[in-house]
């Protein structure tokens, strides 16, 4: 399984935002940027979309060329994409503190989409699908702890405490996914 393995508060300074939603991330500050050619822009919040969804550019260049293709606004199209991944939504759901640790539930097989177990991270979460903690990795006190502490304030998303389980209700709007990029630019980027 390809994922960025990097020093993730160096990427986070580069990139000037807090991708990797950790308090320390920005601590040193965010590293000062000159002057930018529009290529740079293009490039930089390229870097910034992967660096949110831990991405690698091959399969980042599939998502593109998937949005790419369909109808609609591609931009629009590629975030709804990555969103809707699996370890995203478990991230999202409050299921583990970062976006890493969610990926790492999904491949160990500790997640059940609609009762049935799923270790593709990448696995395209649908609407109406229910995911939920495996009865057997609910004695983990970390994820029980994580899930029942971490507030939901995305409306497209459900979360039920009883049943250590969550929902997506709807493909999210693009104003309502909870990243600070500029989708138009990695159109651009990859029209060319």
């Amino acid at each position: 399984m390809a994922r960025p393995m990097g020093p993730r508060f160096k990427v986070a300074r580069r990139l000037g935002v807090n991708v990797f939603n950790h308090p320390k991330a920005l601590k040193r500050g965010a590293k000062k940027i000159g002057k930018q050619s529009d290529y740079g822009k293009q490039l930089m919040e390229k870097q910034k979309l992967k660096a949110y969804y831990g991405m690698l550019e091959k399969q980042f260049k599939i998502y593109v060329d998937e949005a790419l293709s369909s109808t609609g606004n591609p931009g629009e199209r590629l975030v709804q994409r990555l969103e809707c991944r699996l370890d995203n939504i478990v991230y999202r759901l409050g299921f583990s503190s970062t976006l890493r640790q969610a990926r790492q539930m999904v491949a160990h097989g500790h997640m059940l989409v609609n009762g049935k177990k799923v270790d593709i991270p990448s696995y395209k979460v649908e609407t109406g699908d229910i995911i939920s903690l495996r009865e057997k990795s609910r004695k983990n006190e970390i994820y029980v702890e994580n899930f029942n502490t971490q507030e939901l304030s995305l409306n497209y998303l459900e979360k039920d405490l009883d049943s250590f389980s969550g929902k997506l209700l709807y493909i999210p709007k693009r104003d309502e996914v909870p990243i600070e990029v500029t989708d138009s630019y990695i159109i651009e980027l990859y029209s060319k």
